[in-house]
């Protein structure tokens, strides 16, 4: 659920838990399995971690998750907010958490006036966190913390006269809640245009690529193509990418409507073209997985959203090229 609302991420979870009820189960899955279920929900790094981490669960703590802060600290993808929550809910331990919703709270609460994505200013917050927290009942106080911010501390319009806390909050008394947490302001969003190939065959199937394990989108399939450079037009771009990328040289056909798509940080336009390979055998120099797969075998591999919007937008007598 980091970075995702709950109404948005509980559906996944609760197939996601279907799929792997046990960490032995999820340590034994196949990657390509792991990053399917998960397709959709973004932050992909977060499915390779939680995959490597229960293989590490599995090998070195007997299946059991750990119940010590350097334990977990130490597997992939857990901080510390996350150590906090496990061993506050799980194992009941003093541990505070300190996510958006709390920062968010803890702002509001002291008119604290540090820019809140600096370490130091985490550091402060962590330590009112902490010096606040119910030690007899740390997971339900971290509960309480996390749903006050979700539900009623909200950051755009804060429900100041129901809050619990609003004779105690400094910026809630003042009006100046809207004013809290502080931070810095964002540059402006970068975009991006990528062109892509659309390859397919006599028999109806598709060239598919797989993206590198470690990076944005590791593990996940796509059309190949790339970023356009600024001196080439689009058409270019498709044909040097799929040179670049897979040693083919294509002529490029028939423009599928452009799809847009919101990274975390960017923004891309993604322009995709038919495509006929004019000489070369398609092979990754990177020696990245590459496959012809049927149109019916498609929904069996986990693409990127804005890859899976355009082949959801091939017609069958499209793909005929």
């Amino acid at each position: 659920m980091q970075q995702t609302r709950i109404d948005q991420g509980t559906p996944y979870f609760v197939r996601f838990s279907d799929v792997f009820p046990t960490i032995e189960s999820l340590a034994n899955a196949p990657l390509d399995r792991v990053l399917k279920e998960w397709e959709g929900l973004g932050y992909y790094s977060r499915a390779r971690n939680l995959h490597r981490s229960a293989k590490l669960i599995v090998e070195l703590y007997d299946g059991a998750i750990p119940s010590e802060f350097a334990q977990l600290r130490h597997l992939p993808g857990i901080g510390d907010y996350t150590a906090a929550a496990i061993l506050s809910i799980a194992y009941r331990q003093p541990y505070a958490v300190l996510d958006g919703n709390v920062i968010r709270v803890l702002s509001r609460l002291s008119k604290f006036a540090g820019e809140v994505t600096l370490a130091r200013s985490r550091k402060i917050l962590s330590d009112m966190a902490t010096e606040l927290l119910d030690t007899k009942a740390p997971g339900i106080h971290n509960e309480a913390m996390m749903e006050l911010g979700a539900l009623v501390c909200t950051p755009r319009n804060p429900d100041c006269e129901n809050c619990p806390l609003n004779q105690v909050c400094l910026s809630g008394k003042s009006g100046l809640a809207l004013n809290f947490p502080v931070k810095k302001k964002k540059p402006p969003t970068p975009h991006y245009d990528v062109a892509v190939g659309i390859i397919s065959n006599n028999h109806d199937e598709f060239l598919i690529q797989r993206r590198p394990d470690q990076g944005m989108l590791g593990g996940l399939w796509e059309f190949p193509g790339g970023k356009k450079e600024p001196d080439e037009s689009l058409r270019d771009s498709c044909r040097r990418e799929l040179q670049e990328e897979l040693g083919i040289d294509v002529m490029v056909g028939e423009a599928l409507p452009p799809v847009n798509h919101a990274y975390s940080h960017f923004k891309i336009t993604m322009h995709a073209f038919h495509c006929t390979i004019l000489s070369g055998e398609p092979s990754s120099p990177k020696g990245l997985p590459i496959k012809w797969v049927a149109r019916e075998k498609m929904n069996d591999y986990a693409f990127p959203k804005a890859n899976r919007a355009l082949f959801e937008s091939l017609g069958r007598d499209a793909c005929n090229t």
